[in-house]
């Protein structure tokens, strides 16, 4: 549950005495009815700038400057010392089945990992095959289903109470960096009444069902178990909107000293433009400050903006956050286009997309 601090105007939160909190209207939609103006859009920029893959100029050290195709650790590998600070520890593997039990725990222990950690695809999208691990055996478990030749990521687990993204971009010109939005994110959950089942729990709450309704994610819970009244039972380690995760508009929270941290961070990374830092916080006052949180994982040119499903947001309202995001990653694609960065080609990007939804099929479900 978000932990907040007097004076800070975050939005309405749901507990036990207050209702399941509705659906946004960009939640109700279908995808592909989504996709329509958004795809529009984007061919009408493609045509004004002369490029439709300009966006992966945004970040020219990242694959596609993070449009898609690009893995976790290049964002942590282009990181010096003030970005790495705040980066939760982690460690890169390709072909984790191959090492035994021993090679592991000598890995783990050189990184500084300790149990419970999480695993989660360097190649990864919306929290597919992501899983927190508690014990060596379920590190081995894991290893062993994960798609043979690929690389994973095992990070620190953060028990922060709070997740948030933080949207960030640079103007390659100016040089004036800015937070264009944040997004609070909050894990599904269901709130025992005394009396129903989890499995009944989530049955009532249409968000909550998205849990059940997935074959890439597994929560592992006792679904027959009842909860007593006002008991939180939390259903994923992701916080993503595919298994029933709400997103709120946090942007209250955005401020002098909030931008100026984020903004040393990404000068911190090499010529990062555009994109968004996931991160844990324990203090919304804090965080406000610039301090007290903790990155998780980098996101680029590929970054939504999934502030504008905040059920109070509306369906006009959302979708111009999500235009605005989009023009301004051409522009900026564009400024760097100017300064010699050339996009990726069309048939390069069609590939990387293709591998990426085809590694996501092979994953193992995500908890």
């Amino acid at each position: 549950m978000l932990v907040d601090s007097p004076g800070l105007p975050l939005p309405p939160r749901t507990d036990g005495q207050q209702p399941v909190p509705r659906r946004s209207a960009l939640e109700q939609m279908p995808k592909w009815l989504i996709c329509i103006p958004l795809v529009i859009q984007w061919s009408w920029l493609a045509l004004r700038y002369g490029s439709i893959t300009l966006p992966s100029a945004a970040n020219p050290g990242i694959t596609a400057g993070g449009l898609v195709g690009e893995g976790k650790l290049e964002y942590f590998n282009a990181m010096g010392a003030r970005a790495r600070a705040v980066t939760a520890a982690h460690i890169g593997l390709r072909d984790a089945a191959c090492y035994s039990d021993t090679q592991l725990a000598a890995l783990l222990a050189r990184a500084a990992l300790q149990f419970p950690l999480v695993a989660k695809p360097d190649l990864g999208l919306c929290g597919y095959g992501v899983c927190k691990l508690d014990s060596p055996a379920a590190l081995r478990a894991y290893a062993d289903r994960y798609p043979a030749g690929e690389v994973v990521v095992l990070q620190q687990y953060l028990d922060d109470d709070n997740e948030a993204g933080i949207f960030y971009a640079r103007d390659p010109v100016s040089g004036a960096g800015r937070l264009i939005g944040l997004a609070l994110r909050e894990f599904p959950r269901v709130v025992g009444d005394g009396a129903s089942t989890v499995r009944q729990l989530i049955a009532a709450d249409p968000r909550a069902g998205r849990v059940l309704g997935s074959s890439a994610h597994s929560s592992g819970l006792d679904l027959d178990q009842i909860p007593a009244a006002g008991q939180l039972i939390r259903l994923a380690t992701i916080g993503s909107t595919r298994v029933g995760g709400l997103y709120r508009d946090g942007g209250a929270l955005i401020s002098a000293e909030l931008t100026a941290a984020i903004d040393a961070i990404a000068r911190d990374m090499r010529e990062f433009y555009f994109g968004r830092f996931d991160v844990r916080f324990g203090s919304a006052r804090q965080l406000s400050r610039g301090a007290g949180f903790t990155i998780m994982e980098v996101n680029g040119a590929g970054s939504e903006a999934i502030q504008a499903w905040d059920p109070e947001t509306d369906l006009v309202a959302g979708l111009r956050m999500i235009f605005a995001k989009q023009r301004l990653l051409f522009a900026i694609g564009a400024a760097n286009r100017r300064r010699g960065v050339r996009p990726i080609g069309t048939l390069a990007l069609m590939r990387l997309n293709w591998r990426q939804n085809r590694l996501i099929s092979l994953y193992p479900p995500s908890n």
